[in-house]
């Protein structure tokens, strides 16, 4: 399988599902959210799922899942925790072009509720600050690209994210 695919990182809050819907309309590809592929396969919500086995059971599924990731031209928006499974990451890697989507801790506070609500796998005590900085060096590892989403919107991100990966064709 060629890297006709995208993969997005990021946070929790970044904007992956977002961007990752408008930069697969810019190319004409198809859009894929692990998040819901976990949710579907798993018949939960994933604060569920992480609240029924665990967050070392979340990132178990999380990487079932991104491993069985089959799909060609398609953008694939993974939950922020998939930076956590080197596996996962590197079949990822194989199969596309990792992006990172750069956003600050300072904008993630302004965006994020809820942490627990919204399914982030986050350990008991374990602040936002700590989240951020235990990801942003695993995503930096992984990411093909960066695109720093302080200084753009979520059009400008895609339209900048399509034409990288155009050119590298």
């Amino acid at each position: 399988m060629n890297k006709e695919n995208i993969t997005l990182i990021g946070m929790p809050g970044a904007g992956k599902s977002t961007v990752g819907i408008v930069l697969a309309k810019i190319l004409g590809m198809e859009f894929l959210d692990s998040d819901l592929l976990i949710q579907r396969r798993e018949k939960k919500l994933l604060w569920e799922i992480i609240e029924a086995v665990g967050l070392d059971g979340f990132d178990r599924i999380e990487e079932e899942v991104n491993c069985s990731i089959r799909t060609e031209r398609t953008v694939i928006a993974t939950g922020g925790s998939a930076v956590y499974s080197e596996k996962a990451m590197e079949h990822l890697r194989e199969i596309s072009t990792i992006v990172y989507l750069k956003v600050s801790c300072e904008e993630l506070h302004r965006r994020l509720g809820d942490l627990k609500n919204r399914g982030v796998s986050i350990k008991e005590g374990q602040t936002l600050e700590d989240l951020y900085a235990e990801r942003c060096p695993l995503y930096e590892k992984y990411a093909d690209l960066i695109v720093d989403l302080e200084k753009t919107d979520i059009r400008q991100a895609a339209g900048l994210i399509a034409d990288r990966f155009e050119k590298q064709r």
